[in-house]
């Protein structure tokens, strides 16, 4: 056995020293410095990823990653739109080479960045004027030009690949429709490529030029289409042909053979590849995922990764679908995403960015206390929060100036005062509890109950998401304005909640069904929460049979505490002992009856006969 021992040792020095000398164990993907080629993960993707819980893991400062010049002129940039502050912003980043690194900082919303095919020009969406319009910038001389020029919402803008037309989504009679627009001459009317009763958006033009895939429900789910431009008759295919699934973000790779798109079954999406030169073959799954994107070799597909709170990117090698980089997680809501290399990182590289371009957007809110010094005990106070209608309108004492930003930023992006009324704020231990209040985070002061009156008056929407088994909301306010100066259109089926409610089965056992888009604009009131720290919770395990349980209107500031350490901020340990009533112990001796085995003599309450005895005559002699 020592032997063994000693050999085993000997074996394992011989292999790891010269691993130890260069700073790196084997079968690590990632050593000290980039290597000539991208690395890849020795194990295979998990199938349900999910992002760390808790407050965000980025450094202050930035996300470190060393600038390598040569790294990023062969491998690329990520380029993408961002939740930073109170905007939306364009960003470039690469997990490996780049550091993340804002482009712009104005104070408006900027998104659905596309670079066109020889890499000179930026196109994207803008509320630049006040509306979501199309935009261009030369890369090469800085100028830059408006596609659009209406009220309505026009969005997620598409080259062709001679960099002459751009296709995009518009939204016109209520109804979002697909639109091709000349960039060369302005002065065209746009052609309108769909004109359906379902929603049309995503367009993705194909590479080769004759084809444009985009997301559609004329079928009445969310499908994958392609519309063959040489076609008049018979020019719309259903690609995914897949009901049961949602399905959308298709991607083209770079020499449009394979589209890749994510689709969403049973809280799970993943990522297929289609060949569009056997299109007679399915669709066949790559790895978990939400919005693909492909390198500019075509050999890596990176993809937006989503948690019920978080976001993150990751890429797989298609040759063995092995990691490329694990999941980095991103400090905002991704909204557009590309990968390209060539003149826009020639760009990039030129450019000489200030120290606040690779600083996290400043806080939008920072705690006050109304009692500093804080008590020896270390608990915090539970202070009232003006201007609001609660049973209880009080609040932790860290928390409330994070109520109160969100709420006047809900209201600038909504036009109305949605946070003014609420169904519950603090619930203090000593009320009596409903029967889905255990361990509830309102008596914790870190939550909210938001009102849910305005889902019946049809101004708000909730959208169904799964997450590894448990079940989230969405939930989308409507804008005051309905000109599109406010929100954007709601392209998610809602989730009507009330439908348990009409008889129908089938609605009644699923808590509910799907229903179509409402008209309008919405604000995405769970995106704007998050950017303040509050958190959605996932609904209880009875939430398809007692409404309460579903908890689509509790939103908590965690502050990365479990719901225990909160309650021990405000209250103190003998607060929360739960009394525990056991059994006293019998002092007199009660005798164990034995002998079970013997018979016992039964009383019977039948009368019998008792023989009576007579005296007899004894003859005498």
């Amino acid at each position: 056995m020592i032997v063994l021992v000693v050999l085993n040792l000997g074996l394992l020095f011989l292999i790891g020293w010269p691993a130890l000398t260069h700073g790196a164990l084997p079968g690590l993907p990632f050593g000290s410095a980039p290597t000539a080629s991208l690395p890849a993960a020795e194990n295979s993707p998990s199938p349900a990823p999910d992002l760390a819980p808790g407050t965000p893991t980025p450094p202050p400062a930035y996300i470190p990653v060393a600038s390598d010049a040569e790294g990023v002129r062969q491998h690329g940039l990520l380029l993408f739109s961002m939740s930073d502050g109170e905007y939306q912003h364009l960003f470039v980043y690469h997990p490996l080479y780049f550091p993340l690194t804002r482009l712009s900082a104005p104070e408006w919303d900027e998104a659905d960045p596309a670079l066109s095919p020889d890499g000179t020009r930026l196109a994207y969406r803008s509320r630049r004027n006040g509306y979501w319009n199309l935009y261009i910038l030369d890369l090469t001389t800085g100028s830059l030009t408006q596609i659009t020029d209406t009220p309505q919402y026009d969005g997620a803008p598409t080259w062709s690949p001679d960099s002459q037309w751009l296709a995009y989504e518009s939204y016109m009679d209520d109804n979002l429709e697909i639109l091709v627009q000349s960039v060369v001459d302005l002065s065209q009317t746009p052609i309108r490529l769909t004109e359906d009763p379902g929603l049309d958006e995503h367009p993705v033009w194909s590479p080769q030029g004759r084809e444009i895939a985009f997301v559609s429900t004329r079928s009445g789910e969310e499908e994958i289409w392609l519309a063959r431009l040489d076609q008049t008759d018979n020019r719309f295919h259903n690609l995914s042909q897949d009901s049961a699934a949602r399905n959308d973000s298709p991607a083209w790779s770079a020499d449009g053979k394979y589209l890749s798109f994510a689709s969403e079954r049973e809280g799970a999406s993943t990522l297929y590849l289609w060949n569009s030169q056997q299109p007679e073959l399915r669709p066949w799954p790559v790895g978990p995922g939400n919005h693909p994107v492909w390198s500019p070799n075509g050999d890596v597909l990176a993809t937006e990764l989503r948690s019920p709170n978080k976001t993150g990117i990751q890429a797989y090698n298609l040759t063995d679908r092995s990691l490329i980089f694990p999941i980095y997680q991103l400090p905002g809501y991704l909204e557009g995403l590309e990968w390209k290399k060539g003149p826009l990182v020639d760009w990039v590289l030129g450019q000489t960015f200030p120290p606040e371009a690779r600083q996290l957007a400043a806080p939008l809110w920072n705690p006050s206390l109304s009692v500093n010094p804080m008590p020896p005990n270390g608990r915090f106070g539970i202070v009232p929060v003006p201007d609001i209608t609660a049973p209880y309108a009080y609040l932790h004492d860290a928390v409330d100036e994070s109520y109160n930003q969100l709420r006047a930023l809900v209201a600038r992006k909504a036009g109305w005062d949605f946070l003014a009324n609420l169904e519950n704020a603090y619930y203090p231990l000593t009320e009596p509890l409903s029967p889905n209040m255990n361990e509830d985070w309102l008596m914790t002061g870190r939550g909210v109950a938001l009102n849910s009156l305005p889902l019946t008056a049809g101004w708000m929407a909730i959208v169904r998401e799964d997450y590894n088994g448990q079940t989230y909301w969405r939930l989308y306010i409507k804008a005051r304005y309905q000109d599109g100066s406010q929100g954007m259109p709601l392209t998610q089926a809602p989730w009507d909640i009330t439908a348990r409610y009409t008889g129908d089965t089938r609605s009644y056992e699923a808590g509910g069904r799907p229903a179509r888009p409402p008209a309008g604009y919405w604000v995405d009131f769970t995106e704007l929460a998050a950017r303040m720290a509050w958190e959605r919770q996932p609904s209880l395990n009875d939430w398809r049979t007692y409404l309460p349980s579903t908890r689509f209107n509790l939103y908590v500031l965690t502050g990365g505490l479990d719901w225990y350490t909160a309650m021990r901020e405000v209250y103190p340990p003998e607060a929360l002992v739960t009394v525990t009533y056991r059994p006293t112990f019998t002092r007199t001796v009660t005798l164990t009856p034995k002998n079970f085995e013997l018979w016992t003599l039964t009383p019977s309450y039948t009368p019998t006969l008792t023989p009576t005895l007579h005296p007899t005559w004894t003859p005498s002699p």
